[in-house]
This record gives structure tokens, sequence and C-alpha cells, in this order.
């Protein structure tokens, strides 16, 4: 056990050309990508454990992972080696050797997320696979306004990912805000955890909300009623980032 090593790693990805995160038999994946790179690296077998799991097309811009090793190479070694032989759309930001028990999934105290959303009448080709387009006009106003009610601890399986099951669907979201600049949206959201495109959900009410389809306070019932078919549609996933995780 002594010469044993827990290393986490901060991951950015592309995830537009990805089946998600989490490592699947015959579907091209974050995780399956990095474990085969660590593999030929290090040349054991690596079982790598992840803050979450990203969904197909998700982007992270800081995704804490951690895996064991008895391998002894330098840490700046490690980290040049997995840049050199991963593909370009992943990226090891920085690693870190941490305590054995560490465990990026069940240590993590919150996560923060951000839903980018592309207003301009005409969206450039280049940023078709990294944000919504959604030229039509919104009420940004009652946007932020509703955006307020997901604050707090609240049941939110009105936005949990239907036939779904969970032991609790209880979470804590501390930050919930819709900012612009210029031609484009961010919402912003931090909270203990989520539920299965808990975002996505809160993201497609939203916009619902800006198209006057529903008034503000509406969000505030819809958390009450538990149902998911009170939610608004799922938003695609392409303009969903995983930004960072605290521990």
């Amino acid at each position: 056990m002594t010469n044993q090593r827990n290393i986490k790693i901060i991951l950015a990805y592309d995830g537009a050309d990805y089946h998600g995160w989490q490592a699947q038999a015959h579907h091209h994946t974050v995780q399956g990508v990095l474990e085969r790179t660590l593999h030929s690296i290090l040349r054991e077998p690596v079982a790598v454990s992840s803050s979450g799991r990203t969904d197909s097309g998700v982007h992270a811009l800081a995704q804490p992972v951690n895996f064991r090793t008895a391998n002894p190479i330098p840490l700046g070694g490690l980290q040049s080696a997995l840049n050199a032989k991963l593909p370009a759309d992943i990226r090891a930001v920085a690693l870190e050797e941490v305590d054995w028990g560490f465990h990026a999934r069940f240590d993590s105290k919150s996560k923060c997320y951000c839903y980018v959303i592309d207003t301009s009448p005409i969206l450039s080709p280049l940023l078709a696979r990294y944000v919504l387009h959604e030229p039509e006009p919104l009420d940004l106003k009652a946007m932020q306004q509703a955006a307020r009610y997901i604050l707090g601890e609240h049941d939110f399986r009105a936005f949990m990912a239907s036939n779904t099951s969970i032991k609790t669907t209880v979470r804590t979201i501390t930050c919930s805000e819709l900012l612009q600049q210029g031609e484009r949206l961010w919402y912003v959201i931090e909270g203990s955890g989520f539920l299965r495109h808990m975002v996505r959900n809160i993201v497609g009410t939203l916009l619902m909300v800006g198209k006057g389809e529903c008034p503000p306070e509406r969000v505030a019932a819809i958390i009450e009623s538990c149902d998911r078919n009170q939610a608004g549609p799922t938003a695609p996933p392409q303009g969903l980032y995983l930004v960072g995780v605290k521990y």
C-alpha cells in the first residue's frame, strides 16, 4: 500500500463527438478514451472515478477524476504523456496526488454548470455544437425572475429525467442566475448535486417563461408538483458545460 498513489486529474473536453462520460461497450466515451490512454502510458489496467457522468454532447471545462496506481511516474511526465496521446478534444489541465481515500464523486461538496444560449438571428456554423440557438425574442427579466425560484433546498423530481430511479430527489441550489452578454445568454447554476437531465430541464422551463408560454411564478408550482410533465422540454446537450466541482 505504501507504493500506491491516488492521482486526481482535472479534465477539459469537447463532448460533441462523445457518447457521454461513462465507458460503454461499442460507444466512444470520454472515460473509455482516458482509461485506454492511461493504460498505454502506465502499462497497467486503470479504473477512473469521476465527479459525475456527463451526457452525450455535453462539455466540461474542469471535471475532476481520480485513479490509483503503483507507477512512480512524475506528475509532470504523466500530464505531458496524457496530452501527447489523448485526442485534441480532451486535455489533462492539472494533476495532483491526493489522499488515498479521496474519491472524485463521493467527496464533492458542490458542482457548477453553465448553459449557453445564442440569440443571434443567424448562428455561426462554428458554434452549432457548443450553444443552443434561440433566435426567437426572449423576455430576459421574466427568465431571471423564474431562475430565482430554483434557489434553495427542494425536491427537484419535476426536473428529473423520466424513468430514473434514485434514493432521494432533494437537492440544494446555491446559485441560479441568467446573465446576458451581447447576443449570448449564460445560465449558471451551482448546487450540492444534480439529477439526470436536471439542468437541461430547468433551461427548457426557463425558455418557456422567456417565450411567454408561462409566467415566472409558475416555476414554483412546477417544483411543488414533483411532476415531470409540468416542466418544460429538455434543452439539447450542446449548450451545457460542467464548469467545476468543489471539495
